[in-house]
């Protein structure tokens, strides 16, 4: 597919576009491109306005006041910047407000052209059933043959399915969609976690990352990415290695490739990430978000097995 037709599903299929409504896009000068390939696609809505800002810092950094207050003012935003505005609470508070919002942060040409051309009700059926199980679930195991043995709580949380369709006022999604998502129980997760994956914000990882984990926080790091691990905590202090997200992939058109926006919604894998939960169920608010993703885990729920070396078991 070419990067207007990827724009042309974004626009028409994920985010259903009305012609009496307003759309807003926001990019930044590396996501230019895909930017104005979106604008045009929009162009069928009684307003289609384009934001250029600089390049956040750090994924979950919040955007400009002005932005803030323009999403609040939009039907759909779409927004391909380079860092994530997934777990903002400009995101949320115009979500809360009524938009339908996806974010596509780091995406590039070739992603859009890969993977946004799936069948969504039937990833979007796995996804919601996935949603419903951690929903249900309090108790979450993960294990891998390189040595993960992770533990920790979800009771009382939500799980959430990305599904790719945002027709409904507040919907919210990433773009490439493809997953389930809940916030862990802050300060229950004990054990080891170990990424084979990528890690957002670093990449394609040379080495398996180790981390050890006690009462919700990383205590300990060995490995590719470890570093950079470090350097985010000296940055923004001990909620940045908060235990944030358990996401499940279920996108069967994404592989792995270093960009985390499309590692963490391969099918059969999972993704734990670390700092802010604040605007999906969870109590820590920090200005980063870093997701790993973990190939072919073992997951059980309340003691049933749903994923075994990354085979869906439901």
């Amino acid at each position: 597919m070419s990067l207007e037709d990827s724009a042309k599903i974004a626009v028409e299929v994920a985010m259903g576009l009305k012609s009496d409504e307003i759309a807003l896009i926001i990019c930044d000068q590396k996501s230019r491109r895909i930017g104005y390939s979106l604008l045009t696609a929009a162009k069928t809505a009684r307003e289609a306005v384009l934001i250029e800002i600089n390049e956040r810092e750090s994924n979950g950094e919040e955007p400009p006041s002005l932005v803030a207050n323009t999403m609040l003012h939009c039907d759909i935003a779409l927004i391909p910047t380079t860092k994530s505005m997934s777990h903002t609470k400009a995101r949320k508070a115009a979500c809360d407000n009524g938009a339908r919002i996806a974010t596509l942060p780091g995406i590039t040409e070739d992603m859009m052209e890969r993977t946004l051309d799936v069948d969504y009700k039937e990833m979007g059926t796995l996804s919601n059933r996935f949603a419903d199980l951690i929903s249900i679930a309090n108790k979450v195991e993960i294990f891998t043959e390189k040595g993960t043995n992770l533990r920790f709580s979800i009771e009382g949380r939500e799980g959430h399915p990305d599904t790719g369709i945002c027709h409904t006022p507040g919907d919210f999604s990433n773009l490439p969609a493809g997953e389930a998502y809940i916030a862990p129980v802050e300060g229950t997760a004990s054990g080891t976690l170990i990424i084979d994956g990528s890690l957002a914000a670093y990449g394609l990882l040379k080495e398996p990352l180790l981390i050890n984990i006690e009462e919700g926080l990383i205590v300990g790091l060995k490995g590719d990415g470890a570093n950079f691990l470090r350097n985010t905590r000296d940055k923004y202090g001990r909620n940045a290695w908060n235990v944030a997200e358990l996401g499940i992939g279920t996108n069967p058109k994404a592989t792995i490739t270093g960009n985390v926006l499309e590692d963490e919604k391969v099918k059969g894998t999972i993704h734990i990430a670390f700092g802010d939960n604040s605007t999906f169920g969870g109590n820590v608010s920090v200005d980063s978000h870093i997701d790993g993703v973990i190939k072919e885990p073992t997951l059980i729920l309340d003691g049933k097995t749903v994923m075994d070396k990354g085979e869906l078991l439901i």
